[in-house]
């Protein structure tokens, strides 16, 4: 799943790349190939509503894409395997491009360009609202803002008692962190995946609040990780400490990276970096 630095890059590339820039853009006509991607508004609310709507910024919360238009706001969620690009609409001949394998939206602006949405795994949404609130209104801070403090960190990790790493997937106590990113973290502060939140001392929340600021910024840096079909692009994958080296020397000590299931979740750490303490 992209998560934090992967939409983030995305996000920056729709609203400042090289190539194309999406504020000012006004759409079209909507083309929607899959109807369960939507998961609000109802089909024809959405089809009818968009058509002269002027996409006026382009924004990340947490792992979410928002597409602020001069009436409403459209996010993007790309779940899994959910991808957008930019293409032209129209083929060299004239004729309007046929869609890609997979494509489950696309919206066609006045400029003879389009944005598609593209998910394999049919699990990325996107709503049409009055406000982004209807949805993000449950998000946790976000971690690479200002108001995102270690005493924000050390409060949230007493009140919570549960596992650490479980806690930080949570999208509700941190916006943007995903399995990468948090293992990564998690071996950078020198803190086993599952310790008790309310274990750590206040030099260990100190670690794990600059090593999540450090990792995501990196990512971001990086373009993301390039690590499966979907997210091409990145390369914080050359720089991964733990994550997927299961079996190869811990960057630090040498001892063998381990992978071992925590929350549900594929977990990847240093048995000697980060012992489990009570």
């Amino acid at each position: 799943m992209p998560e934090l630095p992967e939409v983030e890059t995305i996000v920056r590339n729709l609203r400042e790349g090289e190539n194309f820039s999406l504020p000012g853009r006004k759409i079209q006509s909507v083309d929607l190939l899959w109807d369960r991607t939507l998961a609000f508004p109802e089909r024809e609310n959405f089809l009818t509503r968009l058509p002269e709507r002027q996409v006026a910024g382009v924004e990340r919360r947490g792992k979410y894409i928002l597409l602020r238009l001069d009436q409403g706001c459209l996010l993007i969620h790309l779940r899994m395997s959910g991808d957008v690009r930019v293409e032209p609409s129209f083929d060299v001949d004239g004729g309007r491009r046929a869609s890609a394998l997979h494509d489950r939206l696309l919206f066609y602006f006045e400029d003879a360009t389009r944005l598609a949405f593209n998910d394999t795994r049919k699990f990325g949404r996107v709503w049409l609202v009055d406000s982004p609130d209807q949805v993000l209104k449950d998000l946790g801070p976000e971690p690479l803002s200002e108001d995102f403090t270690a005493s924000l960190l050390a409060e949230g990790l007493r009140k919570h008692k549960r596992q650490v790493k479980p806690l930080l997937l949570d999208q509700s106590f941190l916006a943007g962190m995903g399995n990468i990113y948090t293992d990564e973290a998690l071996h950078l502060a020198g803190i086993h995946p599952a310790r008790q939140s309310d274990s750590l001392t206040e030099e260990e929340v100190d670690r794990l609040w600059a090593a999540i600021r450090h990792v995501l910024s990196e990512g971001i840096r990086q373009n993301g990780s390039s690590i499966d079909w979907v997210y091409r692009g990145g390369g914080f994958q050359n720089y991964f400490r733990v994550y997927r080296r299961v079996g190869l020397p811990c960057p630090v000590c040498g001892t063998k990276i381990v992978r071992v299931v925590v929350g549900q979740r594929g977990t990847h750490f240093c048995p000697l970096c980060q012992p489990l303490r009570s």
